[in-house]
């Protein structure tokens, strides 16, 4: 391990880093809503779209959890909170502050990001279904499934009976770090034990997910749907280990030193390439092929575009 000493300066540098990218990421799900709802209300006059918009909601599912992470994460940076947060909720404690960091953990690694990756696995799944899934068991699906890690990081972050017999790393979600004048700011750090629990989903999700996109890959006749394919499983079973892994090392350094913010940002930018390559290939770039050839999208599987092979008597 090794010591770079903290850096006010440096630190607001990676934090406005990482606002130009949750912006860039906010900018492209907007897009990709403009595109959800183009399709939507154009189908209602063009019958042959009606098939291909079927899955809307799940499309319309997988943008708003994007949104909401990359929201939730703006929670995270000293910069933003300080400068938008804070003078608008001055009399916070720093015991409230600390608790902001908690509810970021939750939301991020309980509910948000594992929404968002259930739900691009959801389409995948949906790309070969005989039928597609209605709205409610889409939204049912995607809830039930994250519910369980959910609760967890909930009773590790909060409800800890074991704490006191844990290094501090395995339970620290933020320090209070005093500037050379004296002023207090809470840095906000990722609990080994909510990391932990946030890799044994992941480490399940990339096996389910590597699955569903072997069966579609087997029925993938067209040579650029299956290299958005290979891109869509790149990104997933790449980025999800990164992110991780970076999460894990970053309790060997403390929130205020460089070398944490730098694995932290590394974390989020697998997260963040993960999140752009589902929207841009689950949403913008099948809506998109259907706006442009209206006439045979309805030979097109409603998940990826086109190039799918026949199967029970239904196209996918």
């Amino acid at each position: 391990m090794f010591f770079i000493p903290p850096s006010p300066v440096l630190d607001s540098v990676f934090d406005l880093f990482t606002i130009s990218f949750i912006t860039a990421i906010l900018i492209l799900s907007i897009c990709s809503l403009c595109f959800i709802f183009h399709l939507r209300f154009k189908s209602k006059s063009l019958t042959h779209l009606q098939h291909f918009n079927s899955l809307w909601t799940v499309r319309f599912l997988l943008v708003s959890f994007i949104s909401l992470w990359a929201v939730t994460e703006l929670y995270r940076l000293p910069f933003f909170r300080r400068r938008y947060l804070y003078p608008f909720l001055s009399s916070l404690t720093i015991s409230q502050q600390s608790n902001l960091c908690k509810i970021h953990v939750v939301l991020s690694l309980g509910f948000f990001e594992p929404a968002f990756l259930v739900t691009l696995l959801f389409l995948v799944n949906a790309s070969i279904k005989h039928k597609n899934p209605n709205d409610i068991w889409a939204i049912s699906f995607v809830l039930i499934t994250c519910l369980p890690l959910l609760l967890l990081q909930i009773v590790l972050i909060f409800f800890m009976p074991f704490e006191l017999q844990l290094p501090g790393f395995f339970r620290r979600s933020s320090i209070v770090w005093k500037d050379g004048f004296g002023n207090q700011t809470v840095l906000c750090a990722y609990p080994l034990l909510n990391t932990i629990a946030f890799g044994m989903f992941g480490i399940g999700y990339a096996v389910w997910f590597l699955f569903s996109c072997w069966k579609v890959v087997s029925m993938v006749i067209n040579k650029g749907l299956r290299y958005r394919l290979y891109g869509l499983i790149f990104a997933v079973v790449v980025s999800l280990p990164v992110q991780i892994l970076c999460l894990g090392l970053s309790v060997l350094w403390n929130p205020d030193e460089m070398a944490n913010s730098v694995v932290a940002l590394v974390a989020f930018l697998s997260t963040f390439s993960c999140a752009s390559v589902g929207e841009g290939i689950l949403v913008i770039k099948p809506v998109a092929d259907a706006l442009d050839v209206e006439g045979t999208c309805s030979r097109w599987t409603p998940g990826f575009g086109s190039g799918m092979k026949p199967v029970g008597g239904r196209t996918v």
